[in-house]
């Protein structure tokens, strides 16, 4: 399985030196977020490229793992809230101006981009999938949290408001609305230790109720928040998701 490194030096974070590891030679690009403090080679220190392994190896998925900002803002508690919001757009627009493109480009103009993580890694799936809508083709979002509210004593500014679809999505109109509405989503969770099973399934049924298609799944008490459920996870949708 080919494996590679790269990153370059973002202008959307301001200068920021950015990471990207890949693995695979072809196949439906997939970005996998990391979790809360993790970083862009989370997923192969936690066994995730290993259960995914046979699809990259039999050329229907390739891999992009990044890094995010979750650290320095949703988790720095010491941050200013305000501050917390901002970093976060500013990573989104790296996303969306530079991370996507790369991948368009070094799939040859493919478009067909998908996009998955656990825990924050979840909200960051989302994220990308609704405050541009069009630009994923899917994603797949496990044990997602899904509002910040609980870290920003009350702060809220308009910045905020976009980082936060549970917000947004019920004024979502026209084209972009119609957009969301081509774009596969499934929404999972365990229902075991550290679960908040709940953020789920209310994200699901706002999106039922704009006319998103979301396939929710919640597994059982067994199932934990951590690597394990999510190793289980994702080969399984994507299995059943992917040509």
């Amino acid at each position: 399985m080919k494996r590679t490194l790269t990153g370059w030096t973002s202008a959307a974070l301001h200068g920021r030196t950015t990471e990207l590891a890949c693995f695979g030679d072809y196949g439906v690009p997939l970005i996998l977020f990391p979790t809360a403090g993790g970083d862009y080679l989370e997923c192969e220190r936690f066994l995730m490229i290993r259960v995914l392994r046979p699809l990259i190896e039999a050329g229907r998925l390739k891999v992009y793992a990044c890094g995010t900002v979750t650290r320095e803002a949703w988790m720095d508690a010491e941050a200013h809230p305000g501050h917390k919001a901002w970093i976060q757009g500013r990573w989104d627009r790296y996303l969306h101006d530079e991370l996507i493109p790369y991948i368009q480009r070094d799939c040859g103009g493919y478009d067909q981009i998908w996009a998955a993580g656990a825990s924050l890694g979840a909200f960051n799936a989302v994220l990308a999938a609704t405050r541009t809508p069009g630009r994923l083709a899917g994603i797949v979002a496990m044990s997602g949290t899904y509002t910040m509210d609980r870290w920003m004593h009350g702060h809220t500014d308009s910045e905020y408001f976009f980082c936060q679809p549970m917000r947004f999505l019920p004024g979502l109109e026209g084209p972009a609305l119609d957009a969301l509405r081509s774009t596969k989503i499934v929404l999972a969770s365990g229902q075991g230790r550290w679960e908040a099973p709940q953020e789920t399934v209310d994200l699901a049924r706002l999106l039922g109720s704009r006319g998103v298609d979301t396939h929710l799944e919640l597994w059982g008490h067994d199932c934990d928040h951590d690597w394990p459920t999510w190793r289980s996870m994702l080969p399984l949708f994507l299995d059943k998701l992917l040509p």
